[in-house]
């Protein structure tokens, strides 16, 4: 590169990760991404200008080893991630690095990872459901296609496991492209997961991105707009769909948390940045459904101490279409995917677009299953025995349900040792609906568990 055309600048003051630089000739915009240090192997995103001659930016590289007075380079532009189809099956860093020890992809063009949420005359504004094979989501939560999807829980009840089996299950019968984007997780999990997929054979439509815990906050906060990028390039130039799986956006909140603290803003509730909710919504309102195709995202959630009152639980909320709950206490009864079915909801599940006898069914299920919650203090102090014949008949109805809602995974064959179970959603629903109608009231209610279909009951050996 010809050092004389180009805007250089000097590094005048190192805190952490916040560089601010001097350039006498032309300050660079904001968003800006400059290049310093050995090989230019430093990386500085522009988030302030201070004055006439100063900007303030965020390293979204470790700064070890930069020091006051290095020149420092301003590219001219963006921060940018690779896209086209040569980016399919491969493993990328938040700058588009090749991070799965093969050469670089070629034949790609790079484009910006900032960009506008899709305006809302090219929405689509159908409501299409997507089946996942999981009995408990379809039938009491449906995700949409084109929609937001969020698992809610605490830490280590079973957001990534269930994750991973989404994958599975709807790479196989879904003809579009997934990206598994990491902000912020463990790197074992980036790697048991590229090898899960890699086995399942579902790699040639998979891109994945990762912004590991161990990286500064720079590039963990931008991963997931790096993610976006490739996401939009397949809906709008490819008009494919796509499935978009984050793991965790909690930690892209505290990313920008940690920016916010660090730039020196004074935070606001609960010591979270002042900007969080517009943060979000310009990551969450890029993922549309427009006319030539749809971003359908689901996405963990780590929710601080189990607290759903916390500021980051709360504005996720608000962003999605399906909530799916995840409950220690279910977890710890052996209910597995722990999914709370009090507590997960849909605006899909309404009769004008899952069809009345679905409404009417999950309405049923949730009001057993209600009271069967109510009845738990009664069943505590006095016993079974003291509650009416009724009530003992919802009770033996709910704990049939809970048993059959539970499903053994793909992904968790090798700890569980059972073959993993996809269950179409009129399975799910003529199982539930039998349950209910006291069909299985003579069967043990053990034999409900971990099965697919209801009429594997009878091959358990539950009834002859």
């Amino acid at each position: 590169m010809n050092h004389s055309s180009q805007n250089l600048g000097v590094v005048v003051s190192v805190r952490g990760s916040v560089v601010d630089v001097r350039f006498d000739t032309a300050l660079p915009p904001i968003y800006s991404l400059l290049r310093t240090g050995p090989d230019d192997c430093i990386a500085i995103e522009v988030l302030a200008q201070l004055n006439a001659h100063l900007v303030r930016g965020i390293a979204l590289t470790p700064t070890q080893g930069l020091a006051r007075g290095m020149t420092v380079t301003d590219t001219g532009g963006p921060l940018k991630t690779p896209v086209g189809r040569a980016i399919l099956s491969r493993m990328f860093d938040v700058f588009g690095n090749a991070i799965d020890r093969q050469p670089s992809p070629v034949d790609i063009e790079w484009r910006s990872v900032h960009r506008t949420p899709p305006p809302l005359a090219r929405r689509s504004t159908q409501s299409e459901i997507f089946e996942t094979g999981i009995k408990v989501i379809d039938v009491l939560s449906p995700l949409e296609r084109g929609g937001k999807a969020g698992l809610f829980g605490g830490a280590g009840v079973g957001k990534t496991v269930l994750l991973t089996e989404m994958i599975h299950n709807m790479v196989g019968h879904h003809e579009g492209v997934s990206i598994f984007c990491g902000i912020g997780e463990r790197c074992r999990e980036g790697e048991e997961l590229y090898r899960d997929m890699k086995e399942a054979g579902v790699l040639p439509n998979m891109v994945m991105v990762f912004g590991q815990m161990n990286e500064p906050p720079g590039s963990r906060f931008r991963v997931g707009h790096a993610a976006l990028t490739m996401a939009e390039y397949f809906r709008d130039d490819e008009h494919r769909d796509v499935l978009l799986l984050i793991d965790n956006i909690f930690r892209f909140i505290q990313a920008g948390s940690e920016i916010s603290g660090l730039m020196g803003q004074m935070p606001s509730r609960l010591g979270y940045q002042p900007t969080m909710g517009t943060e979000l919504s310009g990551l969450e309102e890029r993922i549309a459904n427009t006319d030539s195709g749809a971003i359908t995202s689901i996405q963990a959630v780590y929710v601080p101490a189990d607290d759903f009152t916390d500021p980051a639980a709360v504005h996720t909320f608000s962003h999605l279409s399906a909530s799916i709950v995840l409950s220690r206490k279910r977890a710890s009864e052996g209910l597995y995917p722990a999914i709370d079915p009090l507590q997960s909801g849909s605006k899909m599940a309404s009769p004008g677009i899952v069809g009345e006898r679905h409404y009417a069914l999950a309405q049923q299920i949730r009001s057993t299953l209600a009271q069967y919650a109510d009845l738990k203090d009664i069943i505590a102090m006095l016993g079974l025995e003291q509650l009416s014949a009724a009530d003992r008949a919802v009770v033996a109805r709910a704990r049939r349900l809970e048993r059959f809602l539970t499903q053994p995974f793909f992904t968790t064959e090798q700890f569980s040792g059972i073959k993993g179970k996809l269950v179409s959603l009129a399975d799910a629903l003529d199982g539930c609906e039998r349950i209910l109608k006291d069909e299985f009231k003579d069967v043990p209610e053990n034999a409900l568990y971990m099965i697919g279909a209801i009429d594997e009951v009878y091959a358990k050996g539950g009834v002859s």
